[in-house]
């Protein structure tokens, strides 16, 4: 069956007033980097662009069509029993497709394959300058200060643990770090367990807040690490709050912004954020590359995340020292032990950038942020709005189903314009905080596992089903055996949405139409007919789920 390649956004006519500029607010503002007008105000517009006229429009029509072409937006795929159907990704929290645009960078790209910083040749100097002008559109995306420092990584969780071992060794000792229970693994587990404060979060954003101003007059803190967006629930902390707390008690701001960054705009300098690390694969980049963004002193004072070229600035080797001899009569000879070398290491980034760097992987992410950046003003945010409530209204409607929240208060936006962050103070927090596209939920006595073997088999969508790395939450929020949760993102329509409420609608009414078995794997339908590609496998065959080594 032929299938027609959804129509996108830009297939549509803007403006040039529209379309021109750096595509929108940013949570945080962008005056001070000279990209935008002043948000954490409410008002503005961002430069070049004019008023953010139109905002409405966006609005009314978000969601009818993919914002941005992806890689596999009309993907073609196999259905249990020998149908075949589009595929509906609805896991983008997990992993996002490539913007057509970050690929074409790739391909672009490849021809000139050579050594970044390292060649003299016309080619080298080519990815080299590739490389650095990524760093540079990373930094412009996010609304870097002049001194911060842009280190790639291969990921949020990289990045993480770069920081981590920066605050293991300030000069005064490591660092106390404290941080909330809902966040992923991966701004948990990296943090000294020494000197990791975990804080309970309370069932408003309000006291939520007052619990972690309550950790920080304890004792002395040197960084709060905080989620920039649940990658569970979706809900966002009113970050501007966070920053005024820590600074209040003299401590520094990371935010993991994997899940905000594809959703919102994002100023590190307006916001105030010492640090910010994201991820390619969900920014709509290939996978394996991030960043971390921020600060450059404390990376600076840490020791090299991995030692190797490109990290040094010089090596030698130091004549070992002499030992006494076992005859007592002299110093024995240097042969007795080896010489040691003797480093002068670089400065950031490449301090931490140790070996040949995954140069496609930043050119990627760095077209990604440009193209997130091109967007009209408030497009990104009327998209996604429009989106989650179809599908969280959708879901909340039917039988025994229940989205998972976790504050009371956290669904404001105060500005009309969920890019912005407001600067009034309502219910004891300030600005935007309304959730992401991202909705976990459960379903009375179903399991979430089987549920979701159902919907890629017998309809073609992909959405998550686990505890999603976030154990301590799950438990939180009442569903420590899992859940599901859909996930949408800039090539995700109303359509997709409808398809996946319709498929649960007629599991919960009608059942599956095929007859399902739990293995070591998970649920997987009895004689699944579907084969894997070739090329994918290296033989035709039936796709067998492998079990999460984080039970997801």
């Amino acid at each position: 069956m032929a299938v027609a390649r959804p129509q996108s956004v830009l297939d549509r006519s803007f403006t040039p007033a529209a379309t021109a500029g750096t595509g929108g607010t940013a949570v945080g503002g962008g005056d001070a980097a000279g990209r935008a007008g002043d948000p954490a105000a409410g008002t503005g517009a961002p430069a070049g662009t004019g008023a953010p006229a139109g905002t409405a429009d966006l609005a009314a029509g978000a969601g009818a069509v993919p914002l941005l072409p992806v890689v596999g937006g009309d993907l073609d795929i196999p259905l249990v029993g020998g149908g075949r159907t589009r595929h509906v990704n609805l896991d983008y929290a997990a992993s996002a497709p490539s913007l057509t645009s970050a690929a074409d960078e790739v391909a672009r790209l490849l021809p000139y394959s050579a050594s970044v910083h390292r060649g003299a040749g016309f080619a080298s100097q080519v990815c080299t300058a590739v490389y650095e002008d990524a760093r540079a559109e990373v930094a412009r995306f996010l609304g870097a200060r002049p001194d911060d420092t842009v280190i790639f990584t291969r990921n949020t969780t990289d990045a993480v643990n770069l920081l981590a071992r920066a605050v293991a060794h300030l000069p005064e000792g490591p660092g106390r770090v404290v941080v909330l229970d809902l966040e992923h693994h991966a701004n948990l587990l990296p943090w000294s367990a020494q000197h990791r404060v975990v804080v309970p979060v309370r069932s408003t954003l309000a006291g939520t807040l007052d619990a972690l101003a309550e950790a920080l007059r304890a004792e002395p803190t040197a960084l709060v690490a905080v989620t920039g967006a649940s990658n569970v629930t979706g809900e966002r902390l009113p970050l501007a709050d966070v920053v005024r707390l820590a600074q209040a008690h003299g401590a520094r701001v990371f935010v993991d912004a994997a899940q905000l960054a594809p959703h919102r705009r994002i100023d590190l300098a307006v916001l105030g954020v010492d640090y910010l690390a994201l991820s390619g694969h969900k920014l709509y980049a290939p996978f394996g590359a991030g960043a971390l963004v921020g600060r450059a002193d404390w990376l600076r004072l840490a020791p090299p995340y991995l030692a190797g070229g490109g990290a040094v600035r010089d090596v030698s080797l130091r004549p070992p020292t002499a030992v006494p001899s076992p005859d007592e009569n002299g110093p024995s000879p240097a042969e007795n032990g080896p010489p040691s070398p003797e480093v002068t290491w670089a400065d950031v980034p490449a301090r931490h950038e140790a070996g040949t760097p995954n140069l496609p992987g930043a050119a990627a992410l760095a077209a990604a942020c440009r193209a997130l950046a091109a967007l009209p003003a408030g497009a990104l945010a009327a998209h996604d709005d429009a989106l989650r409530a179809r599908l969280e209204g959708g879901l909340a409607g039917l039988p025994g189903v229940r989205v998972l929240r976790l504050w009371t208060d956290a669904d404001r936006d105060d500005t009309g314009n969920a890019d912005t962050m407001d600067s009034d103070t309502r219910d004891g927090h300030t600005g935007d905080t309304a959730p992401v596209g991202v909705v976990a939920f459960t379903v009375e006595g179903r399991d979430p596992d089987a549920l979701a073997a159902y919907l890629s088999a017998e309809h073609g969508i992909s959405l998550r089903a686990g505890r999603f790395c976030a154990h301590p939450l799950l438990g939180r929020l009442g569903a420590s055996g899992g859940a599901l949760r859909a996930s949408v993102g800039v090539g995700t329509t109303a359509a997709d949405v409808d398809r996946l409420l319709t498929a649960v609608r007629e599991y919960l009414t009608t059942g599956p139409s095929w007859r399902y078995s739990r293995g070591p794997g998970g649920w997987a339908p009895d004689g699944d007919d579907r084969l894997l590609p070739g090329w994918a496998s290296g033989a035709p065959a039936a796709p067998t789920p492998a079990a999460s080594p984080c039970d997801t």
